[in-house]
């Protein structure tokens, strides 16, 4: 009887239309599977107990006798990412719906103690120290960011990521993208969180970005696919912001990875910080231009007067994946990110993704083909080494080099959501999606991002708060601004 009622709510997991049906199935699952029990059990050696229920009970308390300077401090030296190893992917792959008790515990009484300090009147804590203690905290915790890879058409399962995470409140401010990662990455970053919902409509895109221009345009230097045609569906889909404003509008910051055509040039990671003018639709058209589907870009900016003009004339750049798929280092260092989670869609890349979890363990069953996915990927990387350094002629070297980098990236984060694909799914690569293909991998997305949501959740959760007070903090600091202008605007005026 056991055996049939897993089998059914293994199905039900499986075909879930939404968040909800597959949560309802999954904690079933959980109940039947004996994992209730697992996760009421606070003692474990995957994660420090001891210290969790310390810091727990201890901001309990503050917080139960109003004792504003001691939580105060607890929040701002106690607060570290991955505390006691509470992240511990381990913790994860026991449950289909949350970790142990005590880990859940705790985060929610530092997210309310957090918003308990941010919206209530606190002696000797005026708002704009508040604030800055904030902002100190966000710093010194960290916060999460989301990337998006590679992958052609095959990359509209990315949105089927953003709709999951925005869903359950955890899609992060920070996010990048290579490719047709970079152009979803341009389209989220020119909307609002109210209009996701309108954003997540096939039928309110522009879908027609191929246009075939034959084998003779290719070898001229001038590309299989036409980019006017791929210029004009960016140019609808994302505006004409910059950086600059799209940050302005909404709040995200993004980023997009673009590699050099020239020598003695590095890939670049284009964002509000390192480029500011630039237009996004230039940037994501730019790092689209795989070779020899398209040719290379020169990016394009707005002047002072919000003319476009070259940002660069003299260099020209291509596809982001190709040198920097995932620049997980170079996001470290801007936004202080703490947690990638990795929309991966390249196929290259997901056939040797470790997919091992919950209902995939290592095992001698499987061993051989983990060991020579392992061994491809090393031998394949010295040889491509060893070419780009010698071969000839140039075209070759230049050749052997990109393959190296390709094989010599890291393509997976903390946390890799990734599809499982079907023979069909790549003849769709380099052709137009229809809305109902769009709508399917949007499902598609969403299916392989619920199993992450509770890891995601623990470690991004405390983030998100922190940011979402910082933002209120602000609203209130300039509030208070115009409020002090009146009053002094009617001294003046009465003086």
């Amino acid at each position: 009887m056991t055996d049939g009622r897993i089998r059914k709510f293994r199905k039900m997991l499986a075909d879930a239309p939404n968040y909800e049906v597959w949560k309802a199935a999954a904690l079933e699952l959980d109940f039947l599977e004996g994992n209730v029990e697992w996760k009421e059990e606070f003692v474990s050696d995957l994660y420090h107990y001891e210290l969790i229920y310390d810091r727990l009970s201890n901001l309990r308390q503050y917080r139960q006798q109003n004792d504003f300077e001691r939580l105060k401090r607890a929040l701002r030296e106690g607060l570290h990412h991955d505390l006691g190893n509470m992240g511990n992917a381990a913790l994860y792959s026991r449950s289909r719906v949350g970790t142990k008790h005590l880990v859940e515990e705790y985060i929610t009484q530092v997210c309310e103690s957090l918003d308990f300090l941010c919206d209530h009147p606190v002696p000797g804590f005026p708002v704009a120290e508040k604030l800055q203690f904030f902002r100190d905290t966000l710093t010194s915790y960290g916060r999460p960011t989301l990337l998006l890879s590679g992958g052609a058409t095959l990359g509209m399962f990315h949105f089927g990521v953003i709709k999951a995470l925005w869903e359950k409140g955890l899609l992060p401010q920070v996010v990048a993208g290579s490719s047709i990662g970079a152009i979803i990455a341009g389209i989220l970053g020119v909307h609002t969180d109210a209009e996701i919902p309108e954003m997540l409509v096939p039928e309110n895109h522009h879908l027609k970005a191929w246009k075939w221009r034959g084998l003779i345009s290719a070898m001229q230097g001038d590309g299989l696919m036409d980019q006017d045609q791929l210029k004009a569906c960016l140019r609808a889909n994302i505006g004409e912001y910059t950086f600059e404003e799209a940050f302005q509008r909404t709040g995200r910051s993004i980023n997009i990875s673009v590699s050099p055509v020239q020598a003695h040039q590095k890939a670049r990671l284009l964002c509000g910080y390192t480029s500011p003018y630039l237009l996004i639709w230039s940037a994501a058209l730019a790092s689209a231009a795989v070779p020899g589907i398209y040719p290379p870009v020169t990016l394009m900016k707005k002047d002072m007067h919000g003319n476009s003009l070259p940002y660069t004339s003299r260099l020209k750049f291509v596809d982001g994946s190709v040198v920097s798929d995932l620049p997980i280092e170079r996001l470290m260092h801007l936004y202080d990110v703490n947690f990638t989670i990795v929309s991966q869609t390249n196929p290259h890349v997901v056939p040797f993704l470790n997919r091992r979890g919950r209902d995939e363990k290592l095992s001698l069953a499987n061993l051989p083909m983990h060991l020579l996915k392992s061994e491809i990927q090393f031998h394949g990387q010295g040889l491509f080494d060893y070419l780009r350094k010698r071969v000839r002629p140039e075209i070759m070297r230049q050749a052997s080099g990109q393959l190296y980098t390709i094989m010599a990236q890291r393509y997976s984060g903390d946390v890799t959501i990734a599809p499982s694909y079907r023979l069909r799914d790549f003849r769709r690569m380099l052709a137009n999606p229809e809305p109902d293909y769009v709508r399917e991998m949007i499902l598609a997305g969403e299916r392989a991002t619920w199993p992450k949501i509770s890891m995601i959740r623990s470690h991004a959760r405390i983030s998100k708060t922190l940011e979402r007070c910082v933002r209120r903090l602000k609203h209130q600091q300039k509030r208070a601004y115009a409020e002090l202008r009146l009053v002094s605007n009617a001294d003046s005026g009465s003086s």
